[in-house]
């Protein structure tokens, strides 16, 4: 089997791959005592899916979608008009536990910059418009969390929160892929080198893909484990999360009149969240939240999942009711990779 034919194998088969990468990185997480040796993989790992996923969207196109102002308007209501009231519904069954609802916070008020481009993509969404929009998320994201953590939890929860790491992520997992991205297809079309480089990336996608899940479950699944007792009340929390956003993705998508990739893209936009990115600003909390790393961990094993589960359910939940009237893809999703 050459390269080419296992990557068309892997594509088509891309949710049991993913899978089994979650399900080896249980058991070798769990099983192997070193494994938790790996969690300052993730960054990198996870930088190179996403310079994957940029090489996947034609740059050329990326000011159309970001002129899109009918999807951003609906992505931003979405995130930071809707989200919060969920959360705050949701975050009321910890309310009593301060680490629990600091972290529950953290990563539910956060929406996702990073990955959700990936899943985005793989569900036949809109990949670009979210790429456009994933700066302005972030920087709205770094202005409003203080405001709701200070109205969904108080003064004491919002102290010892530092935002310094969203900028780190900002640069290593936006800004730095970004621009590799950019230069090698800028040197494409005079570089044999630069178009090996992107299509070998490019056809690596679902491998790198099932890299970045085994990484983050293999390195973080013991922690929780060992935790497990303290962490289960936030479990069905993200769960129903995840069960309320989709069909209020789904709502907020027809009601802004977006097209089938769009629709797609604002589901993924409204369900997944920056957990990876949060996880620093946990970390760096005082002793006695120190359970709230672990919450924002539980997050990311839970989303995992459900993502994975997503890529084929929200294309059946969105799709084209009469193709004439769908909106059609622009440039910039169609290359987006598919299941």
């Amino acid at each position: 089997m050459n390269a080419s034919t296992a990557a068309g194998w892997a594509e088509r088969h891309q949710v049991a791959v993913y899978l089994a990468a979650i399900a080896a990185a249980v058991l070798v997480g769990w099983t192997v005592p070193g494994a938790p040796v790996l969690a300052p993989a993730i960054t990198p790992v996870l930088g190179l899916l996403l310079f994957a996923t940029f090489l996947a969207v034609p740059f050329a196109s990326l000011g159309r979608a970001f002129a899109d102002l009918r999807f951003l308007a609906a992505l931003l209501v979405l995130n930071f008009v809707v989200v919060p009231v969920v959360v705050l519904g949701l975050s009321r069954a910890v309310a009593g536990d301060e680490a629990l609802l600091l972290g529950v916070l953290l990563v539910l008020l956060a929406p996702c910059v990073d990955y959700v481009i990936v899943f985005t993509g793989l569900a036949g969404g809109a990949a670009g418009r979210l790429l456009a929009a994933a700066p302005l998320l972030m920087l709205a994201q770094m202005l409003l969390l203080p405001a709701y953590l200070l109205l969904l939890a108080g003064p004491e929860a919002v102290a010892p929160v530092e935002l310094g790491p969203f900028a780190e992520a900002f640069v290593l997992l936006i800004l730095l892929p970004l621009a590799a991205a950019a230069l090698v297809q800028r040197a494409a079309s005079r570089s044999a080198t630069a178009r090996r480089v992107g299509s070998a990336t490019t056809a690596a996608m679902v491998p790198l893909m099932a890299l970045t899940l085994f990484t983050v479950i293999a390195s973080q699944v013991r922690g929780v484990g060992e935790q497990l007792a303290g962490l289960a009340a936030v479990v069905p929390i993200y769960a129903g999360f995840l069960l309320l956003m989709v069909p209020l993705g789904v709502l907020a998508a027809r009601l802004a009149r977006l097209d089938v990739p769009s629709s797609r893209a604002l589901v993924f936009g409204g369900a997944t969240r920056n957990s990876l990115v949060v996880l620093p600003l946990a970390l760096a909390l005082p002793e006695r939240l120190a359970l709230t790393p672990f919450v924002v961990v539980t997050q990311t094993l839970v989303e995992l999942v459900g993502m994975v589960l997503l890529v084929r359910l929200v294309p059946a939940l969105v799709r084209d009711r009469d193709p004439r009237h769908s909106g059609g893809n622009p440039p910039s999703d169609r290359k987006a990779p598919r299941p």
